[in-house]
């Protein structure tokens, strides 16, 4: 059985860092990932993906990512479900994220030129014990993401917000 997702897009805000009772970091965002079509009025839509990091990966991400920044997401599809206030079952589908690639520098999404970056967090992907990634920070030039090295071309007008 296989599990595995990546996604490309970009933030709609910046990531929420909470604590666990037992003070473990999570972050939680959403990922504005264009469809690979356009709708019926020619405009391109997008779907709204939330996900979710644990650790230090959480940590990173609540740092460095901000609200319109192009990130990478590697993880599995969680479904989690719960009972809300009027006795009604709420099912939540979810990214649980062990590895985030930020695709471009602050530099970069605030408009000005310049090389791109990249940058490649990874870390636990679980809230159960254990470490499960390295935490290691990797710059990688055999990147699946980098487009042979030319930079993504992305005007204000492809973001859905």
């Amino acid at each position: 059985m296989l599990n595995r997702v990546i996604l490309i897009g970009r933030l709609t805000r910046d990531p929420e860092l909470r604590y666990t009772p037992a003070g473990v970091a999570v972050t939680q965002f959403t990922l504005a990932v264009d469809r690979p079509f356009s709708g019926q009025g020619g405009e391109r839509e997008a779907d709204f993906i939330p996900v979710v990091t644990w650790r230090q990966l959480a940590e990173t991400c609540a740092n460095y990512l901000r609200k319109g920044r192009l990130t990478a997401v590697e993880g599995r599809i969680q479904v989690r479900n719960y009972e809300n206030n009027e006795g009604k079952r709420v099912y939540v589908t979810e990214v649980i994220a062990d590895n985030v690639r930020f695709l471009e520098s602050n530099r970069d999404s605030s408009g000005g030129g310049g090389n791109r970056e990249e940058s490649s967090f990874s870390g636990g992907s679980s809230n159960s014990g254990g470490n499960r990634g390295n935490n290691n920070f990797s710059r990688n030039n055999q990147d699946p993401f980098s487009d042979e090295g030319k930079p993504i071309d992305i005007s204000d007008d492809d973001l859905p917000f």
